[in-house]
């Protein structure tokens, strides 16, 4: 989606308490502006246009805009950018990144996408874009990940890896076509544990791309710290110099970086860099630090389930411990960035081990293929799908698809009692692959759950005898977003955890009396919760979800882009219980 005014005005009201009283007023100058002179021509011809007519500049140092930026948003990839942002410099000061003037030496392909906002600062301090924007990162304004609208050769969406892909399909196609420009990928050295990358570096050997520059950012750190360093030798296996230099220096990277545009290729330039910790978090205020997120029990609730049942545990993780809650909980091997390996080291492990596989809404589209082989050969295998379609998105359907897996089974726990009962169907049935959704926000539990039966719904508000109107059915997730209103609108609501359900003939029954139900899911709508209920149970179900891609932006935002947010629940209830026939509206922010 393309942001437009109005996300602009919404992400700036959001970002104001946190901006200084200069931030303020130089922000309020440029929506005026930005009234003005529309959107025209595109997102970064109209914030350039907008930087013309207010040219103050607060910070002439990007370093200090970048920590401004994050700041403002309260979260996002402040470390990765940081140790970038010398790299960045580099290609700015060569031409690389286009700035509406002189046609760039050779292509850029930024594969490292989180560094996008390494770019917007270094362009806000040469005067080429506004504060307006960078003040509302990840909040429906600016993205922080690279994308086309932003003046990025590429875009991306979902997964790290697609970046040398992207390079060696573009540097493919100018050696095809007998043109020398060169392309340059910049990528991480976590991004190169994607089994993609190997790929891409295997076949542009094979393919004689010799117009391939390979700029690794080398900070021994994915989200956690790398097992090893890069290997160099294995680079220089496949390209024909491997060339390294202290990513911290600016002068030294442009030098370096100069001298592999002109060096025959393909050639790689490793930078030296130094990373903190992954994500920025604002400080907790007085209250102290949140509550965990649903995700990040994860770990704990191992521990028990290896506690109570004695059951030995085989922990694999891409990289996420930190979003699970691993550490100090259960052991646990990190495979970096390589999802399908993670399934792919439960392959040959005893029976009677439980597996267990955390990965995330992003990153198990890319282990699909190794999922289908392990769902018809691994006993008790367990995987935990954290999900929030964060700033970094997601695929609306992905649970759907990993719904249609044969001899696989999707839920999404709300309560560590539904986890229980969950991980227990498992140990009843093995041979099944049981993937649990570990949504990555904080929620109040709902009154009831489906624990007792994790299959069949649960009623949260009953209906009463003789109340055959309406109804509401909603999926993991969207039941805690839904409770508060449905009790209030006295609406009968019926929670589900599984999104295949294998209702109860009573619940069918009772469901069916209803002249309208409404179901509601944080989720794709085609091939998803609703559907189901529809087609398996021939219910007049209206169906409510996610029909939409996912946005890179925060989960609260994301939950309105949606029609997801309470308040459009509870007016969207509001609209299903008055209308006589059961249709409704939603109300999309």
């Amino acid at each position: 989606m393309v942001p437009q005014l109005a996300d602009f005005e919404r992400g700036a009201a959001t970002a104001a308490a946190q901006l200084t009283e200069a931030e303020r007023a130089v922000v309020e100058r440029e929506l005026a502006v930005l009234r003005e002179l529309g959107l025209r021509g595109g997102l970064l011809p109209a914030m350039r246009r907008v930087a013309a007519a207010v040219p103050e500049r607060l910070y002439r140092d990007s370093a200090e805009v970048l920590l401004r930026m994050h700041e403002i948003a309260g979260s996002g990839n402040h470390q990765s950018c940081l140790s970038s942002l010398p790299t960045v410099q580099a290609c700015f000061q060569l031409g690389l990144v286009p700035g509406g003037g002189e046609p760039a030496p050779a292509d850029l392909i930024v594969g490292r996408g989180h560094i996008a906002p390494s770019f917007y600062a270094e362009r806000y301090v040469r005067g080429e874009l506004p504060f307006l924007p960078l003040a509302t990162l990840h909040q429906g304004g600016l993205t922080g990940v690279v994308h086309r609208d932003w003046g990025f050769a590429n875009t991306m969406r979902y997964s790290l890896g697609v970046g040398p892909a992207q390079a060696v399909s573009r540097a493919w196609e100018l050696k095809r076509r007998g043109d020398r420009r060169k392309v340059v990928c910049l990528a991480g050295d976590g991004e190169l544990h994607e089994g993609v990358t190997f790929e891409c570096l295997r076949f542009a050997d094979e393919a004689g791309l010799d117009n391939l520059v390979l700029v690794v950012d080398a900070n021994d750190k994915g989200i956690e710290p790398l097992l090893k360093p890069v290997n160099r030798d294995y680079l220089r296996s496949y390209l024909r110099s491997v060339t390294e230099v202290d990513g911290r220096d600016p002068e030294a990277v442009r030098a370096a970086l100069a001298g592999a545009l002109t060096a025959p290729g393909p050639t790689a330039l490793v930078c030296r860099t130094r990373k903190e910790g992954h994500s920025y978090r604002r400080p907790a205020g007085p209250a102290g630090a949140a509550r965990p997120t649903f995700a990040a029990t994860g770990g704990r609730q191992l521990a028990e389930l290896r506690d109570r049942t004695g059951q030995q545990l085989a922990v694999f993780t891409a990289d996420l411990a930190g979003r699970f809650g691993l550490a100090g909980q259960v052991p646990y091997q990190n495979v970096g960035l390589a999802e399908s390996l993670g399934v792919g080291l439960t392959l040959a492990l005893p029976p009677d081990h439980l597996k267990v596989v955390a990965t995330d809404a992003m990153y198990y589209m890319d282990s699909l293929g190794m999922l289908t082989e392990a769902a018809t050969s691994v006993r008790n295998l367990l995987v935990l799908a954290g999900r929030s379609w964060g700033a970094w998105g997601g695929a609306a359907n992905a649970f759907n698809l990993l719904g249609l897996i044969a001899d696989t089974r999707v839920y999404e726990p709300v309560t560590p009692a539904e986890f229980r009962a969950c991980t227990d169907r498992l140990a009843r049935e093995p041979d099944t692959v049981h993937v649990l959704s570990m949504v990555d926000a904080r929620f109040e539990e709902p009154p009831a759950d489906c624990a007792a039966d994790i299959d069949d719904g649960v009623w949260i508000r009953p209906p009463e005898d003789g109340e055959e109107e309406a109804a509401v059915v909603s999926f993991g997730y969207a039941t805690t977003l839904l409770a508060a209103a449905t009790a209030e609108l006295g609406l009968p609501h019926l929670h589900c955890a599984a999104l295949n359900p294998v209702l109860r003939q009573e619940t069918v029954a009772r469901l069916a009396r209803f002249r309208h139900v409404l179901s509601v899911e944080y989720n794709g709508v085609h091939g998803g919760f609703g559907e189901w209920l529809r087609n398996r149970y021939l219910l007049p179900v209206a169906v409510h979800g996610v029909e939409a891609d996912i946005d890179n932006c925060v989960h609260e935002v994301q939950l309105r882009r949606h029609g997801m947010g309470p308040e459009q629940l509870r007016e969207l209830l509001v609209s299903f219980r008055n209308s006589q026939e059961g249709q409704h509206a939603v109300a999309r922010a």
